[in-house]
């Protein structure tokens, strides 16, 4: 039987490759995209193909709809299937200015990425996976869409970072509601305050806040705590959940007195 296939965007660093390494353990071989040259990746796909991966790495921009039809090319031409999309690639903004500062440049920026980019990746690859089970009534397929509690968290010095993420969470209840007569579902991780290399300049920041109480549970979220959801996705452990959103922020969104 043939190994099934993920592709995550944004899946070399990060919570990108955290989920990446907990799909290799349960078996997947791998698809990952980003923008980095490859030569700066061998440690991390050295380290997937321990797990018994097989992974490729698929350059590209996500924002770029002529990149996005390479990307899904390449795996077309690779493996010959995709059965799971993870959308992770994001960007935050080139600054963190006052949304009564905030430029027209920054949110086009923000929102071709981490919502058109996302949009139309999941139109693509949901129109494969359709032919996929039309081809095979046995295919299996999801979509994975990693948002974030900024999602419904308002910051209003990254207030587009905040309106892309919402919109994400309309994307998965719509792409939920469209695929459910090909039985494929999709779903959102709301991650919360992850240590990553996005979140290194506000460490000190966190640090406190977490210290005082931010979350209920008093740590540091990490890469493995998302990719542990995204297993428990892609194993069918919810298999009657489809358009659901669960939350990896360790209780930080539970309103509290």
């Amino acid at each position: 039987m043939a190994r099934k296939v993920a592709l995550v965007t944004g899946g070399t660093r990060g919570i990108g490759f955290g989920i990446a390494k907990c799909l290799a353990k349960e078996g997947f071989d791998l698809a990952l995209n980003g923008v980095r040259d490859k030569s700066l990746l061998e440690a991390p796909i050295r380290e997937l193909g321990n797990f018994g991966a097989e992974v490729i790495y698929c350059r590209g921009d996500i924002a770029s709809s002529k990149e996005r039809v390479s990307i899904l090319n390449e795996i077309k031409s690779y493996f010959g299937r995709l059965n799971v999309l993870v959308n992770n690639a994001g960007v935050a903004p080139r600054e963190r200015k006052d949304i009564l500062e905030s430029t027209e440049e920054d949110f086009e920026f923000v929102i071709k990425t981490n919502l058109q980019g996302t949009y139309f990746l999941s139109q693509a690859a949901s129109n494969w996976m359709i032919e996929q089970k039309k081809s095979d009534p046995g295919f299996q397929a999801c979509i994975i869409n990693i948002s974030s509690i900024s999602a419904i968290v308002a910051s209003v010095n990254r207030g587009e970072y905040c309106i892309a993420k919402a919109g994400i969470s309309m994307c998965t209840q719509l792409f939920a509601v469209r695929l459910g007569e090909f039985d494929i579902p999709v779903f959102e991780i709301r991650p919360g305050v992850i240590a990553t290399d996005m979140t290194a300049g506000v460490k000190d920041k966190y640090d406190k806040l977490i210290e005082e109480d931010l979350c209920v549970q008093k740590r540091w979220g990490i890469p493995n705590d998302v990719g542990l959801a995204v297993a428990a996705l892609v194993r069918g452990d919810f298999p009657y959940s489809t358009g659901q959103v669960i939350m990896a922020d360790g209780g930080l969104t539970i309103p509290r007195l």
